[in-house]
């Protein structure tokens, strides 16, 4: 798996997931570029990972989004794999949920995907190269109690990932998606241990998932070892969800 000098744009890479994303795509010699919106925890991202650049930005500024990817070029000079990682939840049962939050968490995380990918695919047309990983979620294929709006947006993003895998396949553009099931980060530790367990039980491994999981298949995903993959979603859950 070489990717030595690759240019990558990594958003929400603040988070659990986030943070071994940067450590995985460091550990392979690539340029990266790693954005979120906590200035903090974007400091402390890049005294662990000094080669790294980072970025604060909000994917809410959708008038921005090119702006922010000519930026990206600019500075990596060239993009080769973009890792759509950002993401918020809003929960609530649906009789509660009301039109601002479904609306916000489908604006973060679908519709600010989808601006991303438009604008990383004009930068890969060019050099007739890229590899595109959204992340998703088990949710997004089993539904979840409270979570309507995040499912809906995790689903979205699937469906849309294989539209834009068919358009730009003969482009050489691979668009592929990861679904992590339940992922150990700072998130699971603070989740009840009586509520841990039975969640734990119903995953056929017996434990939860790490960062490490997720980001060693984003990094097959974007390697020419994954060429031939190409409009899918690969399951990162234990066999929680067999698809």
């Amino acid at each position: 798996m070489n990717l030595t000098n690759k240019k990558v744009l990594i958003t929400g890479a603040t988070g659990g997931i986030g943070n071994c994303l940067v450590k995985k795509f460091d550990s392979l010699n690539t340029k990266i570029i790693a954005t979120g919106t906590n200035e903090e925890k974007l400091g402390n991202l890049k005294k662990n990972f000094p080669n790294i650049q980072v970025e604060k930005f909000k994917l809410d500024h959708h008038d921005k989004i090119d702006d922010f990817i000519n930026n990206v070029h600019d500075k990596l000079e060239g993009l080769d794999i973009l890792v759509n990682n950002a993401g918020i939840t809003l929960d609530n049962l649906s009789i509660r949920l009301t039109e601002a939050d479904w609306k916000k968490v489908l604006d973060i995380n679908l519709t600010s995907t989808f601006l991303m990918c438009k604008s990383a695919v004009k930068k890969m047309l060019k050099k007739k190269y890229g590899k595109i990983i959204n992340i998703t979620s088990i949710v997004g294929h089993t539904g979840n109690l409270g979570q309507a709006n995040y499912a809906a947006s995790k689903a979205g993003i699937i469906a849309f990932s294989k539209s834009l895998a068919i358009e730009y396949a003969k482009k050489n553009i691979n668009i592929n998606c990861v679904s992590p099931g339940f992922i150990k980060t700072e998130m699971t530790d603070k989740i009840n241990e009586e509520f841990k367990k039975n969640l734990i039980n119903k995953i056929p491994s017996g434990n939860l998932g790490t960062g490490e999981d997720v980001s060693n298949c984003v990094a097959f995903l974007a390697s020419d070892m994954a060429t031939y993959i190409n409009g899918e979603t690969i399951h990162v859950n234990g066999g929680m969800y067999m698809a």
